[in-house]
């Protein structure tokens, strides 16, 4: 009998040990807005105002940080366009559904570059494909842990979502929502800049064939929302449907006082992991259960207004 009750008196003892463990697996996952009101600013990034474009549209400011460590060739063209005013007056002339909003030369054909009406200037009219890049192990990398449809390996470099192949050696920027491509003709060399689009919808299977000059920081609302054109690439049939482009212009072109002061989180930093974390074992009472995965897309790299200095 007293046997019995030694190990029933253990069992309950262990029972009330498991509690805590058990109370914090229970305990709901910390939302984004408490982890990242816990960031360091060591955490945070400035973006290079040489990599910042501001597009101007009639609703608002669309701003779109370059990735020259990705498409090199293609944010040095892009500049050269945006400097010499080429984007000044063009229009976003298709918005298809699910897939993306496209801007550039109204007169142009449906591809972008073949009947081209307003002159580049000093730009490249062609340029070498780049919709790969050799892996470079000195940029960072924050891979993430699940499986992925298009590429052997996710994750995130310089706060670009990132398809890796280590066979191949190759990465490129995936087309997640936000991401700005570079459309062109069916000839490879065709995407000069001229005409970009930015992902609105389930776009990879766009990758490492067209190449992506950047993503969207600021504004993605004013590209999503707007009327769908008809099928069956959403080309707006009438002009005036378009939505004319103020401007476009260069942060580091613009007086400091003038340029976004917005800072972009480190997709290398703790608290970025701790959101990636909490996308993929996130739970509370309205998610008790966790996913337990979490896909390269749905993961979005915070942006915040930069705090002014104490």
């Amino acid at each position: 009998m007293l046997r019995r009750h030694l190990i029933a008196a253990l069992a309950l003892a262990s029972s009330l040990l498991a509690l805590p463990a058990l109370a914090e697996q229970d305990k709901p996952t910390p939302t984004a807005k408490e982890i990242l009101a816990k960031s360091t600013p060591a955490e945070w990034r400035t973006p290079d105002p040489q990599n910042l474009l501001l597009m101007q549209l009639p609703t608002g400011r669309v701003v779109i940080e370059l990735a020259p460590d990705f498409t090199p060739r293609h944010a040095a063209n892009i500049r050269t366009l945006v400097r010499s005013h080429y984007f000044d007056g063009l229009a976003i002339i298709r918005v298809q559904d699910n897939f993306v909003t496209q801007w550039g030369d109204p007169n142009d054909d449906e591809n972008g570059d073949k009947n081209r009406i307003r002159s580049l200037g000093k730009a490249s009219k062609t340029l070498p494909p780049e919709f790969t890049r050799a892996i470079d192990p000195k940029l960072p990398w924050t891979a993430l842990p699940d499986g992925d449809v298009y590429a052997p390996e996710v994750g995130f470099s310089e706060g670009f979502p990132v398809g890796r192949d280590p066979a191949s050696g190759q990465e490129w920027v995936a087309h997640c929502y936000g991401t700005v491509g570079v459309a062109r003709d069916v000839a490879p060399e065709t995407g000069s800049g001229s005409s970009l689009y930015a992902v609105i919808g389930q776009a990879r299977r766009l990758d490492h064939n067209l190449a992506v000059a950047g993503r969207v920081l600021e504004g993605m609302p004013l590209l999503s929302g707007l009327p769908r054109g008809p099928e069956p690439m959403g080309f707006y049939a009438k002009p005036q449907q378009r939505v004319t482009i103020a401007s476009v212009r260069l942060a580091a072109d613009m007086p400091a006082k003038d340029r976004p002061a917005i800072q972009v989180l480190r997709t290398d930093s703790a608290s970025f992991a701790a959101l990636v974390e909490a996308k993929r074992n996130g739970h509370n009472a309205f998610y008790p259960k966790p996913a337990g995965k979490v896909d390269l897309c749905s993961i979005d790299v915070p942006v915040r207004e930069a705090k002014p200095a104490p």
